[in-house]
């Protein structure tokens, strides 16, 4: 295989730059992989750290979506238990809006769990949110506006009873 070539830490800012420049032009792959490279050389670059959730929930809607597995693992390496919850917020908001738009049968009811998911996340982001940062309200109202708008419920309940012989 390839060993990855490692960036100078000089380097960082304007790679931070171009990962945000791909993500704008809805290339998150290229974005994710940039973020990549500026944490093997700062492992603990928060800004990197957030651009990449975003990058990999930018992706649920492609062909290659990235695996909740390694979304998860990303979300743990934050210091910050806001950010950490918060941003698992954000990743169910998204997967959400991808079951709306990517149609299968029940996709309403999953979008609905999942939008009902970030919502819970997004609670406890506020209940220790910094002082003047309501983004997890604004994003917890979208929620809530697009439950009620789209007219979202959870499942009904199986009453289906076979007939026995």
């Amino acid at each position: 295989m390839f060993e990855l070539k490692e960036i100078s830490n000089e380097a960082i800012p304007t790679a931070l730059e171009r990962a945000m420049r791909y993500r704008l032009l809805n290339d998150s792959a290229t974005a994710e992989s940039i973020c990549e490279d500026i944490l093997r050389a700062d492992s603990d670059n928060e800004k990197a750290l957030v651009l990449l959730i975003l990058a990999m929930a930018d992706q649920f809607n492609t062909d290659n979506p990235v695996s909740m597995t390694r979304i998860k693992e990303v979300l743990s390496r934050f210091d910050n238990d806001y950010k950490k919850k918060y941003y698992s917020g954000i990743v169910c908001e998204r997967r959400a809006k991808s079951k709306l738009e990517n149609v299968f049968p029940g996709s309403r009811f999953v979008a609905y769990e999942l939008f009902h998911d970030a919502m819970d996340w997004y609670e406890k982001a506020e209940a220790i949110r910094p002082a003047g940062n309501d983004e997890a309200i604004l994003h917890w109202n979208y929620c809530a506006r697009t439950i009620m708008r789209r007219n979202l419920g959870p499942k009904p309940e199986d009453d289906f009873v076979p007939m026995l012989e």
